[in-house]
């Protein structure tokens, strides 16, 4: 079983209907590796070994029947601790929620049941989604992989930790203004956040109903289709559910040639990290080379976005923990109880401002990506900072490069670009026109192919 944790999921697909490994052996192998390297990483909040080994039971006796629910099948994954999971705690890394058992699943842990997929445990997240390190978490903050003592990014820290050290084939996160892409980038793996809607968000806790997404976290494009796949698709349940037609994701790429790529280095390359800022000039290049017709690009009114945005996302949490934190304030964190306060400033004439505001705004953003396949630019302006340096001060700046994708409800991949000096990932970020992750893919894919890399973190 040795190193059968850095497979694809296609590779391990493969081996599990050969018979080239069980799959109880599969997840009891992935369970051990947790047990023996998350008490340094802390990526997960609650470990289901009991549920796990269950559903490996019933995936192999299914494999073996001739009964294949599809590449997920048997397959170990994780979901981020705020996706409601029957008879477990769900706890949003919150003292104020430590305790929720929920009595049903969220949709997405329904799917990923429906697939075949074996939950190994929920992981670790910024107090209530808030925080851009993720280490706010009531249970203590997740390490990087790559250098314990640096950050994984936030709100999806643990999903991005646990998958980029070979704890999990892929995961869940969640994105409201950076959450799935800005870990995956500094983690070194791949994070996806769909189109809004694409993905029902029923049972899920969320900080932001009309920003948030939640979406695939894996080591490859190709396990980002696959996962994206199997949990995307309309659902009555959720309001925010789009009704659209759901194409394959995992189906072979496309060429690029001919494919309008969008550079907007104006907007999102000033400031940047410069290394950061020359890995996504070097990976441009690379699409270039491959036939994509390369263009410069400025988007219109971003800074007043954002400022939608950002009160948006304050009052729409202060609305979700109102009766929690009226009864049990002493509970939240310093960084959610800012959050809910901001929120709580503002009046509803305030927020529906901000929403006819965001609708216009988007508007005239999308006239001018009008013709374009797809935006190309740095995953975040900044990079991982240690641990002992971080501060809740820098979530604008670490948000400027995603958070108007999130207002915006657009598609966005983040895939890795290189390593830094100092031996950490950096992230490329590809946005496409709504509803069009198979073209992203396809950029996503050719890129990954041209390069040969950035292997795993020695762990």
């Amino acid at each position: 079983m040795r190193d059968h944790h850095w497979l694809s999921i296609e590779e391990a697909g493969v081996l599990l209907r050969q018979g080239d490994i069980g799959v109880v052996e599969l997840t009891q192998a992935m369970l051990s590796r947790i047990d023996s390297l998350d008490s340094e990483l802390n990526s997960f909040i609650t470990v289901t070994g009991e549920l796990a080994l269950a559903q490996a039971e019933t995936a192999q006796r299914e494999l073996s029947a001739g009964h294949d629910r599809g590449p997920l099948h048997g397959i170990p994954v994780a979901v981020k601790d705020l996706l409601a999971t029957k008879g477990i705690r769900t706890t949003f890394a919150s003292r104020a929620y430590a305790d929720d058992i929920p009595d049903f699943d969220a949709m997405v842990v329904a799917k990923l049941a429906d697939a075949g997929a074996v939950l190994l445990g929920k992981t670790n997240l910024s107090e209530g989604a808030a925080d851009s390190s993720s280490q706010s978490s009531a249970f203590g903050g997740p390490g990087n992989p790559w250098n314990r003592d640096y950050i994984t990014g936030g709100s999806s820290g643990g999903s991005a930790a646990a998958v980029a050290a070979g704890l999990a084939f892929a995961a869940i996160g969640s994105d409201t203004a950076m959450s799935i892409r800005q870990p995956a980038a500094l983690c070194g793996i791949v994070g996806l956040k769909p189109t809004f809607g694409r993905v029902s968000k029923q049972g899920a806790m969320v900080l932001s109903n009309s920003m948030d997404h939640l979406g695939p976290m894996t080591r490859s494009v190709g396990d980002a289709a696959m996962v994206l796949g199997a949990i995307s698709g309309h659902d009555p349940d959720d309001p925010h559910s789009a009704d659209v037609p759901l194409p394959d994701f995992a189906a072979p790429a496309g060429p690029i040639n001919g494919v309008r790529l969008a550079i907007p280095r104006v907007d999102f390359f000033t400031g940047c990290d410069p290394e950061w800022a020359a890995a996504a000039e070097r990976a441009i290049a690379v699409l270039g080379d491959q036939g994509a017709v390369i263009e410069e690009i400025k988007l219109p009114d971003l800074k007043t976005l954002s400022y939608c945005t950002n009160l948006m996302i304050g009052v729409e949490a202060a609305a979700y923990h109102h009766r929690r934190f009226e009864a049990r304030p002493d509970d939240f964190g310093p960084t959610l109880r800012r959050v809910i306060e901001s929120g709580r400033s503002h009046n509803a004439v305030e927020y529906v401002q901000a929403q006819q505001l965001r609708r216009q705004l988007k508007r005239g953003i999308m006239a001018a990506f009008q013709g374009f396949d797809a935006l190309v630019l740095p995953t975040t302006a900044l990079a991982a900072c240690p641990i002992t340096e971080d501060d809740p001060g820098l979530v604008r700046m670490r948000a400027r490069n995603t958070l108007p994708f999130n207002a915006l409800g657009w598609p966005a991949i983040s895939v890795p670009c290189g390593l830094a000096a100092n031996g950490l990932p950096m992230g490329l970020q590809i946005v496409a026109q709504p509803f069009d992750e198979a073209r992203m893919l396809d950029i996503a894919h050719a890129y990954e192919r041209s390069t040969d890399g950035i292997g795993h973190p020695n762990i």
